[in-house]
C-alpha cells in the first residue's frame, strides 16, 4: 500500500467513524470500561496481596533456626536389637528440651556471613497472662530487643513506649496491642505471667506494639532473654530459636540447605513456613487476571459485533468502492484501521478512569481493627498493569475488527451492485 492510499483508507475510515457516532461511542465505550475496570480491579487486588504479604513477611523471620523436639528419632531398643523382639511396658516419652545447642555460637558465625542482614537469637514459651479475674493463653519471647529489632524494624510499631524502656528495665515486657486490649491493661499496669511448669513472674508494660496481624498482636510480648530465662528457670545458654534475615530473600531456600548441611540443626525458610499463604496469592492473582481479561474479551465481542453490522450496513458503499479500483487488501486496511481506533482511543480513556478508580479506592477509608493495621485499602500503582491494560485492548479490538475486515475483503461487488 502506497502513502495516498493509505491517506485515502485513512479518510475513509474517519467517515464511517463518525457517520453513526452513538455506534462508535458504544464500541469506545466498551473498552474503555473493560480496561478500567481491569485496571481498578488488578491495583486492588494485588496491592491487597502485597500488603498482606509486605506484614507476613516481615513479621516473620526468612530463615528460622530450632529444635524440633517432635521429630521422630531411632529408638534405642531398635539399636540394642534391631531384628530381635523387644517388649516395653508402659514406655513414657522422652522429655526433651527445644534448645538449640550452642546457640551463641551459632549466631556469631551466621553474622559474619556477607549474605546476612542479622541474626538474633530468642527464648519463646507459651504462657498464662493473668490480669486481675483476666487469665488469657499466649507466648512470650525473650529477645535482645536492638538484635530484633534488625529483623523485624520492631521500632516502627510501636504505637505507645520506645523499645529503648525496654533494655532500662530487667522486668518490663512490650506487649502486643490487641492482647493489651483483650487485657484491658495499659502501660504501666503489671500483669503476672505463668508458665506451664507453673512458675510465675510479675511484669511491668512499659510498651505496646502493633505488627498488623491478629496472629500475633493478640497474643505475643516481648522480653529481654535473662527475663524468659528466669521464669523458666533456665541458663543463660537457654536458646529455643535463632531468626535470620538475609540480603537477598529469594536466597533463603538454598541458604536453609546450606545450613542443615553444616550446622546439622533444623532450619525452615520463609517459603516453606508460609506455604500456605503464598499458596493463596498465587490462586488470588490467577482469579484477578482471569476475571480481568474476561471483562476486556467481553469488550472485543461487542467490537466485533458493531464492526460486523458496520460491514453489513455498508455492502453497497464496500462493492462501489471495489468497483472504483479498491482493492480487497484496502477494505479490510479501512475496517482495521477503525478497530485500532476504536481500541486505542477506548483503551486511552480506559486508563484515565482505571487510575481515577484506583485513586478513589486508594483513598477510601477502612478500619482493619484489632486485626490488620490498615485505614485505607491498599492499591498497587505499578505502571506495568496500565502497559499491560493498553496492550491487551489495543491487541483485542485488533483480532475483534480482523474477522470483519477479512469479510469485507471478500465481498463480489458484481453480486452486491446487482442487489443478489
Amino acid at each position: 500500500m502506497n502513502g495516498q492510499s493509505l491517506k485515502l483508507c485513512i479518510e475513509i475510515a474517519r467517515v464511517h467513524l463518525f457517520s453513526k457516532p452513538k455506534q462508535t461511542i458504544i464500541a469506545m465505550l466498551g473498552v474503555t470500561f473493560g480496561i478500567g475496570m481491569f485496571i481498578a480491579l488488578v491495583s486492588l487486588m494485588t496491592g491487597l496481596n502485597n500488603f498482606t504479604e509486605e506484614i507476613t513477611m516481615t513479621s516473620s523471620p526468612d530463615i528460622h533456626i530450632y529444635n524440633d523436639v517432635t521429630e521422630s528419632r531411632k529408638s534405642i531398643l531398635e539399636e540394642e536389637n534391631a531384628n530381635g523382639i523387644n517388649l516395653v511396658y508402659h514406655q513414657k516419652p522422652k522429655n526433651e528440651t527445644p534448645k538449640v545447642r550452642n546457640a551463641r555460637e551459632l549466631v556469631r558465625l551466621i553474622a559474619q556471613d556477607e549474605q546476612v542482614t542479622g541474626a538474633s537469637p530468642s527464648v519463646s514459651s507459651q504462657v498464662f497472662y493473668n490480669y486481675g479475674p483476666v487469665q488469657l493463653n499466649g507466648t512470650i519471647l525473650g529477645v535482645d530487643i536492638m538484635d530484633e529489632d534488625k529483623l523485624f524494624d520492631i521500632r516502627s510499631r510501636m504505637k505507645v513506649g520506645e523499645i529503648e524502656d525496654l533494655l532500662s528495665n530487667h522486668n518490663g515486657i512490650l506487649m502486643g496491642k490487641g492482647l493489651a486490649k483483650k487485657l484491658n491493661a495499659i502501660k504501666g499496669d503489671r500483669v503476672v505471667i505463668t508458665t506451664p511448669q507453673g512458675n510465675t513472674i510479675t511484669l511491668k508494660i512499659v510498651g505496646l506494639f502493633q505488627m498488623g496481624i491478629g496472629a500475633v498482636d493478640n497474643v505475643r510480648s516481648y522480653a529481654n532473654i535473662a527475663t524468659v530465662q528466669t521464669i523458666l528457670q533456665k541458663d543463660q545458654s537457654y536458646i529455643t530459636d535463632v531468626n535470620i534475615k538475609l540480603n537477598d530473600r529469594s536466597r533463603a531456600k538454598k541458604y536453609a540447605v546450606d545450613l542443615k548441611s553444616k550446622f546439622n540443626i533444623n532450619a525452615e525458610d520463609w517459603e516453606t513456613a508460609n506455604a500456605t499463604f503464598l499458596t493463596g496469592v498465587i490462586i488470588r492473582n490467577i482469579i484477578t487476571y482471569a476475571v480481568s481479561f474476561t471483562l476486556l474479551i467481553v469488550a472485543g465481542f461487542g467490537i466485533y459485533n458493531i464492526l460486523n453490522m458496520t460491514i453489513y450496513n455498508k455492502m453497497k458503499d464496500i462493492a462501489i468502492l471495489k468497483a472504483m479500483g479498491f482493492s480487497g487488501s484496502d477494505v479490510k486496511n479501512i475496517f482495521m484501521i477503525q478497530s485500532l481506533v476504536i481500541g486505542l482511543v477506548g483503551s486511552v480513556a480506559g486508563l484515565m478512569i482505571g487510575y481515577g478508580l484506583s485513586f478513589l479506592i486508594s483513598k477510601a477509608p477502612f478500619d482493619g481493627g484489632d486485626i490488620i493495621s490498615l485505614d485505607h485499602f491498599p492499591v498497587n500503582f505499578d505502571p506495568r498493569y496500565y502497559v499491560i491494560g493498553v496492550v491487551f485492548g489495543v491487541a483485542t479490538t485488533a483480532i475483534a475488527g480482523y474477522m470483519p475486515s477479512r469479510k469485507a475483503a471478500k465481498i463480489d461487488p458484481i453480486e452486491i451492485l446487482r442487489g443478489q
